[in-house]
Parts: C-alpha cells; structure tokens; sequence
C-alpha cells in the first residue's frame, strides 16, 4: 500500500517513491529467491548511469534473464500489484565527473513522479556499489549481501552500508528579500541558494549559519527547516532551510561565490516567470532550490 505523501513530495523530483522496499525480503533468502523467480520481476535498464525512459513515462526494464545471477543484482522494492524490481550492480560507467550529467536534466522530465523517484535511488545505490568495491577497514574486497543493501568484507567480515551525505541548502530573508547566489561553477546569470555539506559535529541548524557566514559574509539567527530532496549525483540528501538574517552586507568567499544579491518577490517572481527583464534565472524545477523559490512567494 502506498503512503500518503506531503505537497512538497508530490513536487519535488526524486521524492514521492512508491515502492515498497521490502526490507524483510533482503535478509530472507528463500523469499528473495522467490520474488528472483517471479514471472513479473522486472530488472530496471540504466544508459551507464542515466535513465531510459518509455513512451508511458516509465522506465525501461527487461524479465529477468535465463542464466542472469541474484548476487549481482539489488532489490529495489515491490510495486503496488506485488512485483518485484531489481537493478544490476555491474554498470558500464561512463567517464564523466561526478556532477549531474547535462543529459539527465531533459530524460528526468519525461519519467513519471514516482518513477524519477525509483531512478533517483536505483542511481545512488549503483554508484555506491561501483565505488565501494574494497574495505574501508582493511582494504580487501567486499561484495554485496542483503539484496545489495550492504556490502561485507571477506577478510575482516566488516560490513558496510550505503551512504548519504547530508547537505544543507538555505534562502536568508531580511526585509522582504532573500539571499541567492551565483557559484564559481554556475553559468552567468544562473543564481540558486547557498548549500553546502554538513561537517561531523554539527546540526542542521548550525551548517545552515556557518555556510551563508562562510559563503557570504551574513550572520543569521532562527533557522527553520522546510522540506528535503533525495539527490542522487553521486547520493546526497538536500536538507531545505529558511534562515533569518541579522543584516544584509554582503562579503563573498570568491573561491566559492561568483555573484550574490537581496531579490524581493517581485524579482523572484519575474525570474520563475521567464520575464525578459528578469534579473537572473532560476534553478531548474528539477532542483530543490527552484521549489524553495516558490515556497517563498507562497505558492
């Protein structure tokens, strides 16, 4: 049975996942077995790393193969009617850096809500297998166990997990405006909200302060969260925040930032809106920040 799911998560891309993730049937090998052999098991296909999507706005999948191998394949979950979907763990990567494929921005718009969720966890969970290979501990070689939920040495028996990086992502309001930026790697013109990583140690709340301190210069004081995204490029979790700032002199880390100003809803609104006359453009609806945006002028 599918959840209920919260506005935000009907709109952000890669959150609102159906699946059932069937964490029961991971540790249990006979039913695992059971649902490799079910005639309406299904194995996602992946280009390297990017989505394939169908006509119907799904994505592209094959029946298990005769001779295809269980180890080498992750159970992503169930589907509402029961059937299971797996993933291959052995992928032909594509040498590209480790940033979101300008490809994936116009395929993820042609999949389903539910199915870019499905592609963003399928994604992240390849990615990690491929790059965790060997031991952290001892450095031998690992391989997957748990339905590829987890990976486990064969010499130290440590197992190991797949991660996500926390990140904070966050707007600052003073006065009516809000804080946006343009980083060293943006396009000109291209303005989001700050982000950055959660170091160990630290709340949500203080990466939030530390990162537009560090950023741009501005003290803040409440923090309050607003929603989250799933981003799987390589596997990270966008944590939302709205901060309130303390005042609105700027001074930039220029090894980060290119640009940063204050723009009032009215300069948001325009930007959202395309206008010719805009005073910068705006994230991507497939990102956070573009969500965030709205959020601010209320819509």
């Amino acid at each position: 049975m599918s959840q209920r799911k919260t506005a935000e998560e009907r709109a952000i891309t890669f959150t609102g996942g159906t699946l059932d993730r069937a964490d029961q049937l991971r540790v249990n090998p006979d039913r695992l077995a059971v649902a490799w052999a079910d005639p309406r098991a299904r194995i996602i296909r992946l280009d390297g790393l990017d989505p394939l999507p169908t006509d119907e706005g799904m994505l592209a999948s094959d029946p298990v193969p005769a001779g295809a191998q269980l180890g080498d394949h992750a159970l992503l979950g169930l589907r509402e009617d029961g059937a299971p979907v797996f993933i291959s763990l052995i992928v032909e990567k594509k040498d590209e850096p480790p940033v979101f494929p300008p490809k994936v921005w116009q395929i993820v718009p042609l999949l389903s809500h539910a199915e870019a969720a499905l592609y963003g966890g399928a994604r992240s969970l390849v990615d990690w297998h491929d790059r965790h290979q060997h031991c952290a501990r001892c450095g031998a070689q690992t391989h997957a166990v748990k339905a590829g939920w987890s990976r486990q040495c064969g010499t130290c028996s440590a197992e190991h997990f797949p991660r996500t990086d926390p990140v904070v992502i966050m707007l600052a309001e003073y006065e009516g405006k809000v804080l946006i930026a343009r980083g060293i790697r943006f396009p000109p013109g291209r303005f989001s909200a700050l982000a950055g990583f959660v170091e160990p140690g630290e709340t949500i709340e203080e990466a939030v302060r530390r990162e537009i301190w560090e950023e741009c210069g501005v003290r803040t004081g409440r923090v309050d969260y607003l929603f989250s995204q799933p981003w799987p490029f390589p596997s990270q979790l966008m944590i939302a925040c709205v901060a309130q700032a303390l005042g609105d002199e700027l001074t930039l880390d220029t090894q980060e930032i290119a640009e940063a100003m204050w723009v009032s809803r009215e300069e948001v609104r325009a930007a959202l809106a395309e206008a010719e006359d805009a005073a910068f453009q705006p994230p991507s609806p497939v990102a956070v920040a573009h969500h965030m945006l709205r959020w601010w002028l209320g819509e």
